[in-house]
Parts: C-alpha cells; sequence; structure tokens
C-alpha cells in the first residue's frame, strides 16, 4: 500500500487476532517492534510484535491484585532491554523487551506534603543522558572506577565476596514448556519481595558493589560490548506526570528522585529534557469547567542537585544498604527455617521435644502415672545409672530407640547447629559489618546490636552442639549397656555435666531459640558489660600500668565474676526487620532531596495560552497538543515544535507553534512564531470551494 501524498509507503501489515490500541510511542526506536495493548475481560493485555508480523510475548498488566489495570503510555529504555509501562490505577513497570518478565515494578510512595495526592498517570518518558567530562574536583589518584579512596565502596571493594545465594527462580509451568513461542499469554507473579523491599529505594542490583558473591563470580566472560551496551541507561531519567500537576522522577529509570510540582490541577503531555544537564520544559495543560488551555510558555523545572555526584553517591550507597539487608534477611529465615521448620519440612528443633513427648504418653497411658517428668527420670538414669520401669522400657523399645532412628536424629540436629554456626558467622555477622560500614557513610553513626547478636550465636551454637553430641553419645551408651550381656564391659565416653547441661538447656528448652522469638533487642554496651564514659586513652594507659606494676592485682583470680546476660532479649530475627524499616524511611527521605531542591519557574503573560471554550454542559473535546524537539547543530539553541488542533464539528484549526530556547535554560524562549491554519479540502466543482474536515489524530513525522 502506498500514499500518493509525500511518497509514504506501508512498510507491513498484519492481521490482529482481537482489538488493539496503538500508542504514539508504540514503536521502539532503535529495532523493528512494536508494542500493541488489547483488551480482555477488562484488564489491558501488553503484546511485543515484530513488524514483520509476528507476536514475540504478551503479558497481562497491573499485578495479581489489580485486574482492572489501564495502560495510558509506553517508553522505551535507552539501552533497549526493558519497557517502561504506565498504568492506572497508578502503577508504573518495566518488561524486558525479551521475553516480557516483569523486571520490577517503581515504588510511588505517598505524596509528602504540599503535594497532595497522586491522581491518574497521563504520560511517560525516559530521556538518555548524553556522556560529558567529569568536573568532579577529586584528583584521578583518588579515584579507582569512580570509587573514591576511603568511601564504604572503597573499603567493600577490598573485602572477600559473601556467599552467593541461590535466588528463588519462578516455576516453569507446562505452557511455559510445550506452548510456541509467543502463542501463550504469562500471567505477571506475585513478587516474593517484602514490601520494605519491594518499596525500597535503589539503583539496579549490583550484589559486587555491596561484596555479596554472584552465580557468574569466578567465570571468565568477555563482557565488554556488554557492559557499553548497559552504560545506556546511566544517568538516564525515567519520568512520568499525573493530572494533579505532579512531575515524578526516576535516576537510570529505578532510584526514585521524588515528586516535582509543576502547577496545580494540570496535565503535562509535553516535556523535554536538556541532554547534558538536569533541565525540564513542561506544558501543562489546564482544564477548568469553562476552558481547557496549554501554556505555549513552559515550566521550567530545574535539579540542580543532579549536577553534583551527591545523588549517584547516595543512591549508591542505598542500594548497596539494600542488597546487604536484603541478603540479611534472606540468610535469617533460612536459619530460622533450619531450626524451627517451614512449610515445606520440619526444622531440628522440634525432635527432641518430640522425644520427650513420646517418653511422657508411655509414662501416662502404659503405668498410669498422673504427672510424669521425663526430665527428672533421665536426671536420676545419669547420676545414679539406674533407670525407672518406664524409662527403662522406653529405651529397651527398638520403635524409639533404634539405632537409625539416633543417628537420624544426631544428623538431622548436628546438621542444623553447624548450618547455624556458620551463617552467622560467615554470612551474618559479616553482612552486618558491611551495613555498618555503609550506614556510618550515610547517617554517621550505626548501630552494633546486630553485629554483637550476629557474632554470639556461633558460640552458643558451638557449645548447643557439644553438649548434643555428649547427649547422643550418653543415649547410645545405655541402650547398648540395656541390650547387652551382664558379661560385657562397656565404657563410657561421654561427660556427664555436659549431658547434664543439655538436659536441663537444650533438649526441651534451647538457648538458641532466643535468637528467633521474643522482643527487638534494645541492650545497650553497657548492658554487656563494655565500660562507657569520656574516659581519654591516657588515663586508661596509666590505670594498666598502674595494675601490672602492682603485683597483688597480677596475681591469679581464683573466682572471676560473669556478667549475666540471660535478661538480654537477642532476636536477631526482629531486630533485621526493624533494622530494615528504619534504614527505608530514612533512605525514602534521603532520595526525594533532588526534587526538593528543584527551582520552578514559569511565566504566562496574557494571550500566551491555547485553548477552547466550551459551556458547562457541553461534553469535554479531545483537545490534544503534539512535540517535537530539535537542537540545532554547533550552537546552543534549539527549536521547540508544537502541533495543537481541536476537534470540533463546524470546523478543525491547526495551530503550529515554533519556540527557541537557549540550552542554557532561561524562563522565557527568546523567539516565538505561531501560526493558525483552518483545515480544509478543495471541493471538486465548477464553483470551486471549500470542504472542512475534522482532525483525528496528528502527529510528527520525524525529526528534520
Amino acid at each position: 500500500m502506498a500514499t500518493d501524498v509525500g511518497g509514504m509507503s506501508c512498510l507491513a501489515a498484519f492481521q490482529l487476532p482481537s482489538p488493539s490500541r496503538l500508542l504514539s510511542s508504540a514503536c521502539c526506536p532503535d529495532k523493528d517492534l512494536v508494542a500493541l495493548i488489547s483488551r480482555l475481560g477488562g484488564q489491558d493485555r501488553l503484546s511485543l510484535w515484530k513488524i514483520q508480523g509476528s507476536k514475540t510475548w504478551e503479558v497481562d498488566v497491573g499485578g495479581q491484585d489489580n485486574n482492572s489495570a489501564q495502560i495510558v503510555d509506553l517508553a522505551w529504555s535507552p539501552d533497549g532491554q526493558s519497557i517502561a509501562v504506565a498504568q492506572n490505577p497508578p502503577r508504573v513497570s518495566l518488561y524486558a523487551l525479551e521475553d516480557g518478565q516483569e523486571i520490577l515494578t517503581l515504588p510511588i510512595a505517598e505524596m509528602p506534603p504540599p503535594h497532595g495526592r497522586l491522581g491518574r498517570i497521563n504520560a511517560i518518558w525516559w530521556f538518555q543522558d548524553e556522556k560529558r567530562t567529569d568536573t568532579t574536583p577529586v584528583p584521578d589518584i583518588f579515584r579507582r572506577g569512580d570509587v573514591i579512596t576511603g568511601t564504604a565502596h572503597s573499603i567493600l571493594k577490598m573485602l572477600p565476596l559473601l556467599d552467593h545465594l541461590q535466588e528463588d527462580s519462578q516455576k516453569l509451568t507446562a505452557t511455559d514448556l510445550f506452548a510456541f513461542q509467543g502463542s501463550q499469554t504469562r500471567t505477571v507473579s506475585k513478587s516474593q519481595l517484602p514490601e520494605v523491599i519491594k518499596d525500597w529505594p535503589s539503583l539496579a542490583p549490583d550484589p559486587l558493589s555491596a561484596s555479596v558473591g554472584t552465580s557468574l563470580h569466578g567465570k571468565t566472560t568477555n563482557s565488554t560490548v556488554n557492559e557499553e551496551a548497559d552504560l545506556s541507561n546511566f544517568n538516564s531519567i525515567l519520568a512520568f506526570s499525573d493530572d494533579q500537576g505532579h512531575l515524578l522522577c526516576y535516576l537510570d529509570g529505578n532510584f526514585p528522585l521524588g515528586v516535582v510540582s509543576t502547577k496545580p490541577a494540570s496535565s503535562t503531555f509535553s516535556l523535554h529534557k536538556h541532554v547534558q544537564h538536569p533541565l525540564f520544559l513542561a506544558h501543562p495543560h489546564v482544564k477548568t469547567q469553562e476552558m481547557a488551555r496549554t501554556y505555549l510558555y513552559p515550566v521550567v523545572v530545574k535539579l540542580p542537585l543532579l549536577e553534583q555526584r551527591v545523588v549517584r553517591d547516595l543512591a549508591k550507597l542505598t542500594s548497596t544498604a539494600r542488597e546487604l539487608t536484603w541478603y540479611i534477611m534472606r540468610v535469617v529465615k533460612e536459619m530460622r527455617a533450619v531450626w524451627f521448620g517451614s512449610e515445606m519440612f520440619s526444622g531440628a528443633r522440634e525432635l527432641g521435644p518430640k522425644w520427650i513427648r513420646t517418653l511422657e504418653a508411655k509414662q501416662k497411658e502404659q503405668f498410669g502415672q498422673m504427672e510424669p517428668n521425663p526430665i527428672l527420670d533421665l536426671t536420676c538414669l545419669l547420676a545414679t545409672g539406674r533407670a525407672s520401669e518406664p524409662l527403662l522400657d522406653f529405651l529397651g523399645s527398638s520403635e524409639n530407640m533404634s539405632e537409625r532412628g539416633i543417628q537420624k536424629w544426631e544428623s538431622t540436629v548436628s546438621e542444623a547447629l553447624v548450618k547455624l554456626r556458620d551463617f552467622a558467622e560467615k554470612r551474618v555477622a559479616p553482612a552486618c559489618q558491611r551495613l555498618h560500614i555503609v550506614l556510618e557513610e550515610i547517617q554517621g553513626c550505626s548501630q552494633l546490636r546486630a553485629i554483637v547478636i550476629a557474632s554470639w550465636l556461633p558460640a552458643v551454637a558451638r557449645r548447643e552442639l557439644f553438649r548434643f553430641r555428649e547427649f547422643i553419645a550418653w543415649l547410645r551408651f545405655e541402650t547398648t549397656a540395656l541390650n547387652s550381656s551382664s558379661e560385657t564391659n562397656i565404657s563410657s565416653r561421654h561427660d556427664i555435666l555436659e549431658v547434664n547441661n543439655y538436659l536441663i538447656s537444650g533438649l526441651v528448652v534451647s538457648s538458641i531459640d532466643k535468637w528467633f522469638l521474643g522482643p527487638v533487642p534494645q541492650f545497650s554496651s553497657r548492658d554487656l558489660g563494655i565500660p562507657t564514659g569520656d574516659e581519654q586513652l591516657v588515663d586508661v594507659l596509666h590505670r594498666a600500668r598502674n595494675v601490672a606494676n602492682d603485683h597483688v592485682q597480677m596475681e591469679w583470680q581464683a573466682a572471676t565474676n560473669h556478667k549475666d546476660l540471660s535478661h538480654i532479649d537477642r532476636n536477631l530475627d526482629a531486630l533485621i526487620h526493624e533494622l530494615a524499616i528504619k534504614c527505608h524511611r530514612v533512605f525514602a527521605r534521603a532520595a526525594g532531596a533532588a526534587s526538593r531542591s528543584a527551582s520552578i519557574s514559569s511565566f504566562n503573560p496574557p494571550g500566551t495560552q491555547v485553548g477552547s471554550a466550551r459551556p458547562q454542559t457541553q461534553p469535554e473535546e479531545p483537545y490534544s497538543i503534539r512535540e517535537r524537539i530539535v537542537a540545532i547543530k554547533d550552537t546552543v539553541h534549539f527549536h521547540q515544535y508544537l502541533a495543537i488542533y481541536n476537534p470540533s464539528e463546524d470546523s478543525s484549526v491547526l495551530c503550529l507553534a515554533r519556540l527557541r530556547f537557549n540550552n542554557e535554560g532561561p524562563t522565557l524562549p527568546v523567539g516565538v512564531e505561531v501560526v493558525l491554519s483552518q483545515c480544509y479540502l478543495p471541493e471538486e466543482s465548477a464553483e470551486g470551494g471549500q470542504a472542512p474536515f475534522e482532525i483525528l489524530e496528528a502527529e510528527f513525522f520525524d525529526d528534520a
């Protein structure tokens, strides 16, 4: 198919299986792809098609909690790897261009005062940043890969990587495995992330910056080309607007920069960003009961903090803190599941109480004891070597005390205690130390409770493991002695005191339970026996010298008083969750600093609005504006072309405007040219004449 006007020809034509919508930003700028929107069952679907007519993928939008989502606009990422989808009710999600998987949903925080509430989204943009020379005053000698010596990231870079954690991959269904490519519709799966992690302001995940190992670490791959391609999103700005005059921006398409209010109760359909500077030009569109108008003079929004590296540094620190916090939360969750069990399997903690309950049931049901005390019978056997009749029968029963059952009990509890010891010592404690370094740089101070508690657990786990092994050795000794002949001489290989300690604290009630149960720890350094005060180092050294010179104080102390720490709460699980909530609150506030520093200027003298008046009873007419920005080569100016049209029953008027701006960002354009054109077609008759027609849609063809 070809047209007679302008020599334009049809590139491709294909039949769609269902009615679809085509947005102005539907065509991929650097690939032969087009995004189409269809609606089924009251919910929008996004599908990606090749120009040749084959569907690549199709996905339901809105998530499982929102079945009435409606797509209003699209934006393609500068690196060509994802697409941002703006929906109403307000939601912005990023989908992978390769397979349509939902990468993330951008956090949209509640509007802080005095911004009011977030309205309905009407447009979205993704601006690429042009690479420019860094003018930071930091000398190159102190910079290594954009990391300044002495900062938190420079320290983390020198530390060994933490163990990689296996990610919970999405399970494949039979449809995913056997359906033809592009034929199935994928449903957006519900995120498994906690709300505090999902809404955490963060850049794209980068575990290596947080000193966390990845599955690809250690593999030699030539990724130079990919790394260069990934830099296309670097310093890019993803922005979307609503119908309340709000403009929300995201650094690199991920990190929220806060909310900027342009003009109250207005919608922004035209937005332009300077290619090198954080300067935006927005044309508000205001609707009232009497008139709908769009201002020719733009609202100029400047974000001066984006000129500095402080925003990028904050975003990196916030992202690193998120990686470490989420790493700690996952490890602690796995530790809790190993000890207490989960929905999938039972924990090692349950085996001891279950064994005691079985013995107690035998004492009640078979021997008629009204108030049985299994621990007392076990203690008497340990101290005297004589077992009560119920205990004797219980130990001699192959059902409860078989070698296979004891071996399974021993291996399950031993593996759990070893895992608790290693995870706390090699994962949680080092991750808390790294998080402390990051928080020190961000806040200037940090709490050490998590480090103390995580470092405390390995010692308790080692002690519990030693006592448990002594207890199992004693059980084997007693069962072997019971089932062997009297002439056989069996030597004991267990420590009676450690077995007794495990019977008292370990078999039924374990001290390890405190790391997963109880209130949030609130202890101080003084509660741990650590002296506090403003004592100078010179005074401490002087006191130590006096003690060293006094032979009485240097003599062996027969009895040393140990501070009782049994009353101290040590719920590591609750502490990490509270730390995550507090950090999220701090980082969410800090992330909005860029928008709080925004300067907004506008100039709207009388006669600089393009609008249409209508009676209050008349339904709203579609009123549209299209714009195109063209930079003037080798100059500091750029032209903004506006096409404004107002369809009506009588006639259609097309307003064409060209505004010339200085790249340095003045408030007013340096030149404005406006042309009003009434649209008509010449009639084919002897008298001639004009036949008006209605404009349905208009769009700029290219940037020429």
